[in-house]
């Protein structure tokens, strides 16, 4: 499992900001700091009110130089709808082939529901070295992360970058 301290894992996937583009996670790295906000299901309850929250304390994100992206196993023209429908101002990464979430490690079935595999609920703040500085993973489906300790982690990798240059 990725750990804090922890090289990330590279990824490659489909990014739905706007259109639909390729997404390659280490093109992202060294410019500041990345949020990964793995989610179970687009269009369901506590997933939308993770995303809402995000979307709605974004600012204290973006405000320390940290990036955020949702990831979850939805199909990339699906995630375009949901981040349409409820105004995300930040990208989501579609991994249907699983490549992310078997990266992290954080591999869900959701059998009950009729879907084998989907993102465990799951944040990791990565630092402009690739290095994982934060993790934080639900207990149980419906828990959704404190997204103010998620945002001192941004500001504190922020501030370690700030210290080496």
């Amino acid at each position: 499992m990725v750990d804090i301290g922890d090289d990330a894992p590279d990824f490659t996937a489909s990014l739905a900001d706007g259109g639909i583009e390729p997404f390659r996670l280490s093109d992202q790295l060294g410019d500041g700091v990345v949020v990964l906000a793995f989610f179970p299901a687009a269009f369901s309850n506590t997933c939308t009110d993770e995303m809402c929250a995000l979307r709605d304390g974004l600012d204290r994100f973006e405000s320390v130089g940290g990036t955020v992206y949702g990831v979850s196993t939805d199909l990339p023209h699906a995630l375009r709808a949901y981040r349409r429908e409820y105004d995300l101002p930040f990208g989501l990464i579609a991994d249907p082939d699983h490549e992310a979430i078997e990266a992290y490690d954080v591999v869900e079935s959701f059998a009950q529901y009729g879907v084998e595999t989907v993102a465990r609920r799951a944040v990791f703040v990565i630092d402009h070295d690739g290095v994982v500085t934060y993790r934080w993973l639900a207990e149980h489906p419906g828990k959704e992360p404190e997204y103010d300790a998620v945002a001192e982690a941004v500001a504190a990798a922020t501030n370690t970058a700030q210290d080496v240059d």
